[in-house]
């Protein structure tokens, strides 16, 4: 491990050094590249050299102790170093989380998708108030959110929504939410009081960009146009804006209307194709690795489910984990930092054992 710090602390400032140099800053491509591998870097090379200090603060310390013999010196020498020696330790454990492989999508914006599950009309209701769950959490990060297509019913659910997030990291935390949302509650349609199961299927998926290989021949592809239904306004619903295209091998259908143009719904809608694709292949590589998909918390399988949404009880439960939070009223206005930050952790716990295993 220390070989590879150190190996990864000499290419840090190999960049620096190239970063100051006027051939790189001419060539902008060139430059971005380096950026982006200095910004990836950062945080390992900086807990490193937090780490060497603390080493040589013990080292330090141990010497003086030797040469000290005044009994209070002596003390705070020892509390000196037994603080180097519990900082370093924390550090250790830190860089093996840190040099744990990256998944390569992490900083990839996600192109999201909610269909109601079983339950009718309570499951399509619910699917819309986990996309304004979503939309709230986008912006509490100050994250841009984009409607590409929504299928709504008349009593404000959603039979299916999809829709893109757009900022730094946002597939490293949402691809969590990927698997199926359980939620136990009256409905208001229920005039006997009785408490219904339903569900709603969370897909999450990075937004492919243009240097991913995914190539959609034009024999493969049937595009429809129509006028796009729903809420009006702005032309939305007055002219043959709204695209559709059919996928013939895979059988996908992708649908896209929020725009005026019906170009631009068209380059949506194949954004939104080609994430669908890439997400294939990702299934087929998770199903293939099935070791590796064990260690994953709950980011491969689409039929698992993950969460429970108890509402007489104010309950939410990530089965997991098995971790269960009494603050159902802050998770549904998109406060699942939390929830979140509990599964990276326990993602990263499962790794480091695989990773000492071998």
């Amino acid at each position: 491990m220390f070989d590879k710090l150190e190996d990864l602390l000499n290419r840090f400032e190999e960049i620096m050094e190239e970063l100051h140099e006027p051939t790189v800053t001419q060539n902008p491509e060139r430059f971005r590249k380096l950026m982006k591998e200095q910004s990836d870097l950062t945080p390992v090379v900086e807990a490193y050299r937090e780490y060497k200090k603390c080493n040589q603060e013990a080292e330090d310390s141990l010497a003086m102790l030797e040469e000290e013999s005044d009994e209070e010196m002596r003390e705070m020498i020892k509390e000196t170093l037994a603080e180097s020696k519990a900082r370093a330790a924390s550090l250790e454990q830190e860089l093996k989380v840190l040099l744990l492989p990256k998944d390569p999508n992490d900083d990839k914006n996600v192109i999201m998708e909610i269909r109601a599950g079983a339950g009718g009309d309570e499951a399509a209701l619910f699917a819309a108030e986990m996309y304004r769950l979503y939309v709230h959490y986008a912006e509490r990060r100050r994250w841009k959110v984009e409607t590409l297509s929504v299928d709504e019913i008349g009593i404000g659910g959603m039979k299916e929504v999809n829709f893109v997030i757009s900022g730094k990291g946002a597939y490293s935390r949402l691809k969590y939410e990927s698997g199926v949302h359980r939620v136990q509650r009256v409905p208001e349609t229920e005039s006997g009081g009785r408490i219904h199961t339903s569900t709603v299927t969370v897909a999450v998926m990075p937004e492919v960009e243009d240097d991913v290989d995914i190539v959609i021949e034009e024999k493969d592809i049937r595009i429809d146009v129509m006028r796009a239904s729903g809420n009006g306004g702005q032309c939305v619903n007055t002219t043959d804006s709204a695209v559709r295209l059919t996928h013939y091998p895979t059988g996908i259908v992708v649908y896209s209307q929020t725009e005026k143009s019906q170009l631009q719904n068209k380059a949506k809608a194949f954004a939104l194709l080609r994430s669908k694709l890439y997400d294939m292949e990702m299934q087929k590589a998770h199903d293939a690795e099935a070791e590796l998909r064990r260690s994953q918390i709950g980011t491969g399988d689409r039929s698992e489910k993950i969460r429970t949404y108890n509402f007489p009880q104010g309950r939410v439960t990530d089965h997991r984990i098995g971790l269960t939070l009494y603050k159902l009223d802050k998770v549904m206005n998109g406060d699942i930092d939390e929830i979140l930050d509990a599964c990276i952790a326990a993602d990263q716990a499962a790794k480091l054992v695989k990773m000492n295993e071998r």
